[in-house]
């Protein structure tokens, strides 16, 4: 018995030995298509729209298009997006920030802040590059590498011996 012909624009593949996955046109997957050769990362994607409170673990990668509140979160990046809003720590290596981060943030890599991104509270990170707009309120450190720590400061002065300047 043979298959009636497909309408004008059907995202059905018209060979018809090869059945197509369901819901694989609604994601954007193409069966005819080899997977890609490479490791793809953990993500974690909390939607528009979408409140997540609690603790993440293994995400390699955190975008932020919703609400997101944790004490502590460990992830490889993080990138909020515009509107998103992430509220709480995160230690990261490097985070793109489009929207808003409030609470402790650590790239210890690179922290890129979009001309829509905002930033309150605490950062530190090893390079930093703000777009015109882009706001922080709060403190900022700078991380050195580690072969470049920070030295100690050098000993005060005795109490017993008076500092003198001339001038």
């Amino acid at each position: 018995m043979g298959r009636a012909p497909l309408p004008p624009g059907s995202p059905l593949p018209p060979n018809p030995s090869v059945p197509p996955l369901p819901g694989a046109a609604a994601r954007g997957l193409n069966p005819q298509q080899p997977k890609k050769e490479t490791a793809e990362q953990r993500t974690l994607v909390v939607g528009r729209g979408i409140s997540v409170q609690g603790t993440v673990q293994d995400a390699e990668r955190l975008v932020v298009e919703g609400t997101v509140e944790s004490s502590m979160i460990s992830a490889k990046e993080l990138a909020v997006m515009p509107g998103g809003l992430f509220r709480g720590s995160v230690e990261v290596e490097n985070a793109e920030i489009a929207g808003t981060v409030d609470g402790s943030l650590t790239a210890r890599g690179s922290l890129t802040l979009r001309a829509t991104g905002r930033l309150l509270g605490k950062a530190a990170c090893r390079r930093l590059k703000v777009e015109d707009g882009g706001q922080i309120t709060g403190q900022l450190e700078m991380l050195g590498d580690d072969a470049s720590a920070p030295k100690p400061p050098a000993a005060a002065p005795a109490a017993d011996k008076p500092v003198t300047t001339e001038g």
